[in-house]
């Protein structure tokens, strides 16, 4: 089996709008208006996708612990999204860099 890209994720989070805002200014995805009905939930697609959705984001609360993957415990540490070439992620930096994505472990 050769897996060539992603085809879609899910996360529990604690704020949904707020991340809904950073996928869509840092990343340029759009909500998909038809999968909308779902309180605490959104969907959103990437620009260049054909899938139905690329994300599946659900609202737990601001409750909810940190994640300690990666450091103490298993879970998902990362995400890679497939780009056409290299050149594709050099503009993009910015967005990421303003919103304080871009960190060094």
């Amino acid at each position: 089996m050769a897996i060539h890209r992603l085809n879609h994720a899910v996360l529990d989070l604690r704020n949904v709008e707020r991340i809904v805002a950073f996928y869509r200014y840092v990343l340029g995805f759009a909500p998909i208006e038809a999968m909308a009905g779902l309180r605490g939930a959104a969907f959103l697609r990437a620009a260049g996708s054909t899938n139905d959705h690329d994300l599946g984001l659900f609202e737990i609360g601001e409750a909810a612990a940190d994640s300690g993957a990666g450091r103490s415990s298993v879970g998902l540490y990362h995400l890679a999204w497939e780009v056409d070439t290299l050149a594709d992620l050099e503009p993009p930096q910015v967005r990421p860099a303003e919103a304080g994505a871009l960190v060094r472990g």
